[in-house]
């Protein structure tokens, strides 16, 4: 049997769904003959590869990189699966969105907001299935590492997800 190859990505978050991630403790270590992890911000690969079976991605889209990253991610990838309320309804990066742009990066940076380093924001921050088709949804903020545990080996297992949406 070969190994799928999996991807963790990050977008506008606070990165504590991959913090949950890795609460899996040891059965990552279980999962690891099972899996080639291929891109992740937990190492240091710095180009998205072809052919990913199984790509987690944490965050809203909320700048033109975001929306660039994920549209690359997803023309690359099997199974994308949306992991926490940030991904699945853009939750805290979410709240900026009464704001217009502008208000929100001169209140942050002042007038003269150095554009040339931040990436352009969208005018709304979204979830990850406005941009682009999502397999699963693993919901939570932070969802537990059971609760990942579960999705996980379902979807390694060509199963379907054991823990639906709680949403609509």
């Amino acid at each position: 049997m070969s190994k799928v190859r999996l991807a963790t990505v990050w977008l506008d978050g606070c990165s504590g769904c991959h913090m949950s991630f890795l609460d899996m403790d040891m059965i990552l270590l279980d999962l690891a003959p099972k899996i080639d992890l291929v891109y992740s911000p937990l190492v240091d690969f710095k180009v998205f590869p072809e052919n990913v079976d199984v790509t987690i991605v944490e965050g809203a889209v909320s700048s033109t990189e975001d929306e660039e990253k994920i549209k690359h991610i997803r023309g690359r990838t099997k199974t994308l699966i949306a992991l926490g309320d940030c991904a699945i309804t853009s939750n805290v990066p979410g709240m900026r969105n009464t704001f217009s742009v502008d208000t929100i990066m001169t209140d942050a940076y002042g007038p003269d907001h150095p554009v040339q380093v931040i990436p352009p924001l969208l005018d709304k921050s979204v979830p990850v299935h406005h941009v682009v088709p999502v397999d699963v949804f693993i919901t939570g903020c932070p969802p537990p590492a059971g609760t990942i545990v579960k999705a996980l080996l379902a979807v390694l297992e060509g199963q379907p997800n054991p823990v639906p949406p709680r949403f609509g």
